[in-house]
């Protein structure tokens, strides 16, 4: 799929969100993506705001691959547009099907979901770990489609796990954030999201 978007010319110009700081202690941030839209306004706040992140794409439960390559090759073209440093993490879809194991049929916000985001946000970790970056946050709970006291609950569980490593649990929607994304969403025209991601979420629109 050719992914040929550009962005708009006010980009990163401004942003809702000003005067944003890293949490006290901070040496860097490692940026867990779930998708392009949902990195929009999240990603420009950062910018605008003078803060550099190391964007970490980590998303095992996507499915089917197709799809997986097609949310993954649209987030690395907004990536290179931005000129920002990403990374790919591994996609293991039959292992992420044996961490959700007798969880297929939880509702969408439900314990599938918890176990999922805390899997991803786990790797997310231990990838900042690895990197030298103390500090990680996600844009799964950008989307008025998550919970994020769910996400949050995934991503201190997470920190309990990575020693010397926090989660940052910045809320991404207020102050005009969200706004912002669904604005920037319609004006770039991505890629069309029909589900959340995995095989049990393709009845329900959760992206868009």
């Amino acid at each position: 799929m050719d992914f040929n978007f550009s962005l708009p010319d006010n980009f990163a110009k401004s942003s809702p969100k000003q005067n944003l700081t890293l949490p006290e202690g901070a040496n860097g941030l490692v940026v867990h993506c779930c998708c392009a839209p949902c990195s929009t306004s999240l990603v420009e706040c950062l910018i605008f705001n003078k803060i550099k992140p190391l964007m970490f794409f980590y998303n095992p439960n996507i499915y089917p691959q197709e799809e997986y390559e097609k949310r993954r090759d649209e987030w690395i073209h907004l990536c290179k547009l931005l000129d920002i440093e990403y990374v790919i993490g591994d996609y293991d879809y039959t292992m992420w099907k044996e961490k959700i194991k007798g969880l297929e049929n939880e509702p969408e916000r439900g314990g599938r979901c918890l176990k999922c985001f805390t899997h991803r946000l786990t790797v997310t970790a231990m990838f900042a770990k690895e990197k030298g970056i103390n500090t990680f946050t996600t844009t799964l709970c950008t989307s008025r489609w998550k919970s994020k006291k769910q996400v949050d609950e995934a991503g201190f569980s997470a920190q309990g796990a990575v020693d010397g490593i926090k989660y940052w649990d910045q809320d991404w929607r207020k102050e005009g954030l969200v706004g912002r994304r669904y604005e920037l969403v319609k004006e770039i025209n991505f890629y069309n999201q029909l589900y959340c991601g995995c095989e049990f979420s393709q009845e329900n629109t959760a992206c868009e």
